[in-house]
């Protein structure tokens, strides 16, 4: 997949989620952008709402939140973790300055507009909207990549998802495994799904990760993860919404540098290891004059390994040397005569 100037199939794709971890404060945000930068990220993510867009705001139980927010109306929390829309075009000037690549999830079709019109490289589909169709085929119709997380759907979901996508002629799409709990658990994980996404659907698969660590991500790449996804704030300090489950910039960074390490030790399929120096082979022990058979006595399997493959060590025994031969060389073919004895 092709993201702006990214190519997943070259490296894998960082991108650092702000979230509601901007604290409706510009310049918190504007920060971000330079600490994803910094720390190495190929894109920074915000998520494009009102809380008009995602709820209604009605005080009753069943629009309460959960998880980290259970004693809070979903009407509110929204409110307090909107991103304004007027920061956009800003904050994209600013992003293409740094070179870092900047685009959002969108959670209405007023959203799609607003990241339309300062020209977002792509689209993330989050993970409870993957239900929302009419939303998907109207960010599948801007014909740029689509990011789609899977956290609380079934394979039908996921099929009806790329489908839709499909349907408009979109089929730059990638699905990313997810655990839609914050935070989410190891053992709630289930990474192995990622290699049957991958088969099953014919996309390309990352992880939207949720858990307090780096170990589900160090994980994902090596079951074939292309795209990673990671929650931040640019200042632990602030007490925003999503700050629990956030890594620090410092946290960041260091992601950054285990996934590039991850990818570097996956390398490719090579059963040769180029370091063989040290590897046993066969020298001349002892002195040997020409004419003189090979033994025991005179030849070893030793380190290191620039000498005549052990495996021709009982063959060897017994024939001639071609000329005198001092002890420490390396035996080669040249130095034996391989004829039969009369």
């Amino acid at each position: 997949m092709i993201i702006g100037n990214h190519d997943t199939d070259k490296a894998v794709f960082i991108i650092a989620e702000l979230s509601a971890n901007h604290n409706q404060e510009f310049n918190v945000a504007r920060d971000a952008i330079k600490i994803a930068h910094e720390a190495g990220c190929d894109a920074i993510k915000f998520q494009t709402y009102t809380a008009d867009s995602l709820t209604l705001n009605i005080k009753e139980d069943k629009f309460k939140a959960g998880d980290l927010w259970s004693d809070e109306y979903l009407y509110d929390l929204y409110e307090r973790a909107a991103m304004p829309y007027a920061w956009y075009t800003p904050l994209k000037a600013y992003a293409d300055e740094l070179g870092i690549l900047l685009f959002s999830s969108p959670f209405d079709h007023e959203a799609v507009d607003v990241l339309e019109r300062i020209d977002v490289p792509s689209y993330k589909i989050a993970s409870f909207e993957i239900a929302d169709i009419p939303l998907i085929r109207y960010v599948a119709s801007k014909q740029k990549p689509i990011i789609i997380s899977t956290g609380i759907a079934n394979i039908e979901d996921i099929e009806l998802a790329i489908l839709t996508c499909k349907e408009v002629g979109n089929e730059n799409i990638a699905l990313l495994k997810c655990t839609s709990a914050y935070p989410a658990t190891p053992e709630s994980m289930n990474l192995l799904t990622l290699h049957d996404m991958h088969k099953r659907f014919g996309c390309e698969v990352g992880l939207s990760d949720h858990t307090m660590g780096m170990e589900a991500i160090v994980a994902s790449i090596a079951l074939g993860a292309r795209i990673i996804e990671k929650h931040f704030t640019p200042d632990e300090t602030l007490d925003t919404p999503d700050k629990a489950f956030s890594l620090t910039p410092a946290q960041l960074q260091n992601m950054v540098i285990s996934i590039r390490k991850t990818e570097a030790m996956l390398g490719k399929v090579n059963y040769a290891d180029k370091n063989k120096t040290y590897a046993r082979s066969l020298y001349v022990s002892r002195d040997i004059q020409k004419g003189e058979p090979l033994s025991k006595e005179n030849v070893k399997s030793i380190r290191p390994g620039d000498g005549l493959h052990p495996q021709y060590y009982e063959e060897i025994l017994g024939k001639i040397a071609t000329c005198n031969i001092k002890a420490g060389t390396p035996l080669s073919q040249a130095l034996i005569d391989w004829k039969p004895k009369a």
